[in-house]
């Protein structure tokens, strides 16, 4: 594909807003107070940072969701708006709730505290295949989250390839720590697979993640496994790829994760070699976790390219047969 056309994104899920605190001194606990050094409201929802990423990497994105009719939800369409994102296609819905999310960030680490509101009851009743048709790409988040979703993402994966979409898919974690085996007649149909370390061993029920990786290389085309400040590893035709990714001093990895997939499918889908898409996808996601908030952080693609000149140097990526 051509760098001058990019492909167009149809990204259909979840949206809420997310509440940060940052620099938490301590561990939260019921029954006591800690302090935050920092605290903002910021757009949530893995599927809309991912949105805002791939917009402001250059792509022509349109969200498909529903949000309350109250005042996150109208932060909520600010947001992505200002990123550069399509709302037409987000419904606004009176009898509904916007979902939040609330994120405690320490230096290691990090908690998510959710509230679905309308999260929950999103569903496919307003997809239809016209819109679908208008794009060239596909991508579902948040499977074990939409619970009024989940069981059309096998439906809506499979409608993209056949109208000649690619697809991704990054099915995040299971809050319930469930994993519903049904899942796997989801990845059947997506092109790039995006878990992180836990995701990959929960999913295939591996002890490693070289393990972990050859079970998702064996049910999808790419598998994509991202593993924080450790960089990220992938599998494709059987041939094992890993990026050792950015030192930096992260801020806040809300949203991380999404930049990341932004990044790496950025790439992905100008056919760039698996080893830069991992590169790019682990520099969206350094840039990402260097603010706070999951969209402040997120690069242009000159400004993409300009980090990893200047962060990089020639034994960074390695292919390993």
């Amino acid at each position: 594909m051509s760098r001058l056309k990019r492909p167009k994104i149809l990204v259909i899920g979840e949206l809420n807003v997310d509440i940060v605190a940052t620099g938490l001194r301590a561990v939260p606990e019921m029954g006591a107070e800690i302090l935050a050094d920092k605290c903002e409201l910021t757009l949530g929802s893995a599927s809309a940072i991912f949105a805002a990423g791939m917009a402001k990497l250059g792509h022509d994105v349109t969200f498909l969701s529903h949000v309350g009719n109250d005042f996150l939800g109208d932060f909520c369409l600010r947001a992505l708006k200002q990123s550069g994102v399509s709302t037409r296609h987000v419904t606004r819905k009176p009898d509904e709730t916007t979902g939040v999310t609330i994120a405690l960030s320490g230096k290691r680490d990090r908690a998510l505290v959710t509230y679905a509101g309308a999260v929950a009851t999103f569903n496919a009743e307003s997809i239809n295949e016209t819109v679908m048709s208008r794009h060239d790409h596909l991508h579902l988040t948040s499977y074990y989250l939409q619970t009024a979703l989940r069981p059309s993402f096998r439906r809506l994966l499979q409608q993209a390839k056949a109208s000649g979409l690619t697809t991704s898919f990054d099915p995040n974690s299971d809050p319930r720590d469930n994993w519903d085996r049904n899942i796997d007649s989801v990845l059947k149909f997506a092109d790039v697979l995006f878990v992180n370390e836990r995701e990959a061993m929960k999913l295939t029920r591996s002890n490693t993640l070289n393990g972990a990786l050859k079970t998702l290389g064996a049910k999808v085309r790419c598998a994509v496994v991202k593993r924080g400040a450790r960089g990220a590893m992938a599998i494709q035709n059987e041939k094992l790829f890993n990026d050792r990714g950015f030192k930096i001093r992260a801020i806040d990895t809300t949203g991380a994760g999404d930049s990341f997939d932004a990044g790496c499918l950025s790439a992905y889908l100008r056919k760039a070699p698996l080893a830069e898409c991992l590169r790019s996808g682990n520099a969206c996601g350094a840039l990402s976790a260097m603010r706070v908030g999951g969209t402040a952080g997120q690069p242009t693609q000159q400004q993409l390219q300009e980090f990893i000149r200047v962060n990089s140097s020639a034994d960074d990526s390695k292919h390993t047969e």
